[in-house]
C-alpha cells in the first residue's frame, strides 16, 4: 500500500453525490482518488487547475461520461504542494456553460464548510 501524501476531505455534499452512484462509477472515482492521494505529481488527466478561479476539478471518465468534482486546496498554493484538499461539488459534464454554475456551488460548499471547520477547532 502506498503512503498517503495528501488527505482528501469530503464534504457532506460530495458523499451525497458519490452515494448515488453505479459501483463500476465510485471504483473509477477510488481509483482517481487513490491517485490524488498518494502521487506528489498527478497528471491533467485526473486533476485540472479550473482557470480564473483557485479551484481545481478532479476528473473522472467512464466510457463517454464525464464527471467532475471541484476541489479546493486547502493549505497550499496549488494541488501539487497542499498536504489537504476539500472534495467539493461534484456533477456528470453536460457542456463547458455548466462549470460557471458548478463553480457558484461549489464557492457556497466551501463557505459554509470553512464555517464548520474553524468552529470545530
Amino acid at each position: 500500500m502506498e503512503t498517503e501524501i495528501r488527505l482528501l476531505i469530503p464534504t457532506e455534499e460530495f458523499n451525497d453525490f458519490y452515494e448515488r452512484l453505479s459501483d463500476r462509477v465510485k471504483s473509477k472515482y477510488d481509483y482517481v482518488m487513490s491517485i490524488m492521494a498518494t502521487q506528489y505529481v498527478v497528471s491533467e488527466k485526473f486533476v485540472k487547475h479550473l482557470e480564473g478561479t483557485d479551484f481545481y476539478e478532479m476528473r473522472v471518465s467512464i466510457s463517454s461520461n464525464e464527471y467532475r468534482t471541484v476541489i479546493f486546496a486547502i493549505d497550499g498554493d496549488n494541488f501539487m504542494s497542499s498536504k489537504r484538499i476539500v472534495l467539493l461539488g461534484s456533477f456528470l459534464k453536460k457542456d463547458t456553460k455548466q462549470y460557471k454554475i458548478e463553480i457558484n456551488k461549489s464557492s457556497q460548499i466551501l463557505d459554509k464548510w470553512r464555517k464548520i471547520y474553524v468552529e470545530d477547532k
